[in-house]
């Protein structure tokens, strides 16, 4: 499909039966769309489905059968008023890692938080602030903090914890929230660079789960869903970690 194309929803399925997709229409596509068409709000999806959405992107693009990723500035003018993101992506910095790529989205899909080693606790109040406002004004109803393979901020966590020494400036602040992980997975069997990328997400999402006054409360009423993932960016496949 050429890049400059938008499909219709008719010729979305058309895609979907000639390459057998078996994955259900996007809602953060249908989305896009209403919001072009017809200028109203999109109907508010379940933390489930935004989930699902993702899974499914991502799936398209370990295939290679992205859909439209509609980046033309054209695209851009029925969201200029308002946004109506479905999911919010706390990921690292690495240029290796691009959510709306990976997760095959469009414009106002995502809102996407970026910070080396994808940390959530210790960012102070630049990584929560940035998820809480997702929630509280745009009524995100999922959070997904996602690491990566091979991940030089942890992998510096582990070699300077190792080592015992520290890194110059500021990185050396920023290496110290990881440090945690790393300890905490020290012992484990398997790859230590594998387990402490692992234990980094699970910290932010616990983190994230226990966050007051807003997160945490929508966690337990179950409107909100905090998860956590792992990018392998040899395969280009994400995996859940809880």
């Amino acid at each position: 499909m050429h890049a400059l194309c938008k499909p219709s929803r008719r010729d979305f399925f058309r895609l979907a039966t000639v390459t057998g997709f078996t994955l259900s229409y996007p809602h953060f596509f249908l989305a896009a769309q209403t919001a072009a068409t017809s200028g109203e709000k999109p109907k508010p999806v379940t933390a489930d489905a935004a989930l699902h959405d993702l899974l499914a992107g991502n799936e398209r693009f370990v295939k290679g059968q992205t859909l439209n990723p509609r980046r033309n500035p054209t695209d851009f003018s029925p969201l200029a008023k308002a946004q109506y993101p479905e999911a919010v992506i706390i990921s690292c910095s690495d240029s290796r890692v691009a959510p709306e790529i990976l997760f095959d989205v469009g414009v106002g899909d995502i809102f996407v938080v970026r910070v080396a080693g994808n940390v959530v606790d210790g960012t102070g109040v630049t990584v929560k602030g940035s998820t809480e406002y997702a929630i509280a004004e745009l009524n995100v109803p999922l959070v997904l903090v996602l690491g990566h393979s091979n991940c030089g901020a942890v992998k510096a966590a582990i070699q300077h914890i190792n080592a015992k020494d520290s890194l110059p400036g500021a990185i050396n602040g920023l290496v110290e929230l990881i440090k945690p992980a790393v300890l905490q997975s020290q012992g484990q069997s398997g790859d230590p660079l594998e387990n402490a990328i692992l234990q980094n997400v699970k910290n932010g999402v616990a983190r994230l789960e226990g966050l007051q006054p807003i997160l945490a409360p929508r966690v337990k009423e179950r409107t909100v869903k905090i998860v956590g993932g792992v990018y392998d960016l040899k395969t280009g496949a994400v995996t859940l970690t809880t």
